[in-house]
């Protein structure tokens, strides 16, 4: 499932007429780079929330077809929140499945963050990258074995004990629901991945290599980063 129902107010004015996840970054929407990579993994099947200007994502991508994937929608007429979106789509997952933030591109290795979600049975594996600073990201603390040991979602500087943040990536078993309200906006960061931590559930932490980039697109000088990557990438091909 890649979440998509957030407005990106932080790129206004580009975002008054598209959705975030519908700006370009080198000639393609940020969401069709995700659908991309992902089915560079064998993964063909997705389900996205539109709720902000929700056409403008069905008529471009449609039921997928023309990318050879087959998509699903699950709509919502407020933003749900990041795991109550998931929740409203919780229909489609009687298996493990990946969770993906639809505001950023990132180069994440599917099969070794799957690999590794096998190999520990875990409930929750949740892919993190490392960021000197922290203040607006989820802060993951780490045990034995990266099992994670504590999560705070935008730490004021003081509280900062980590520098490995929530990179928006995840895997996650379909008993994860069951911790996740029905019916009213909930959010992995702040309530869902705390609350499973201090039961001591099965969530561990995935670190994302340094070949692994992540580029967050919350803001105008990250769009500019972004495409100046790609500008570089194209002048080495």
């Amino acid at each position: 499932m890649i979440l998509i129902a957030g407005s990106g107010t932080r790129l206004r004015p580009l975002t008054e007429h598209m959705p975030k996840c519908m700006v370009p970054v080198a000639g393609k929407p940020v969401l069709q780079h995700t659908i991309e990579w992902c089915r560079g993994f064998g993964i063909n099947e997705f389900v996205l929330n539109p709720c902000y200007l929700p056409e403008a994502i069905t008529s471009f991508f449609g039921d997928g077809q023309q990318f050879g994937v087959q998509i699903h929608y699950s709509f919502e007429e407020s933003p749900l929140g990041t795991a109550g979106g998931v929740k409203q789509a919780a229909r489609f997952f009687d298996e493990p499945f990946l969770v993906w933030y639809g505001d950023n591109v990132c180069r994440c290795d599917l099969a070794r963050l799957c690999e590794a979600h096998r190999q520990r049975r875990a409930l929750a594996t949740i892919a993190l990258h490392w960021r000197e600073e922290v203040a607006q990201s989820g802060i993951v603390g780490l045990g034995g074995d990266d099992r994670i040991t504590r999560f705070l979602e935008k730490s004021r500087p003081e509280e900062a004990f980590s520098h490995w943040v929530n990179a928006g990536i995840y895997v996650l078993e379909p008993a994860v629901q069951a911790a996740i309200p029905a019916g009213c906006p909930s959010d992995f960061g702040h309530e869902i991945f705390p609350g499973l931590v201090g039961q001591g559930a099965g969530l561990y932490g995935h670190r994302l290599s340094e070949k692994e980039s992540l580029w967050a697109i919350d803001r105008p000088q990250d769009l500019a980063r972004v495409e100046k990557h790609f500008s570089r990438e194209k002048l080495k091909c």
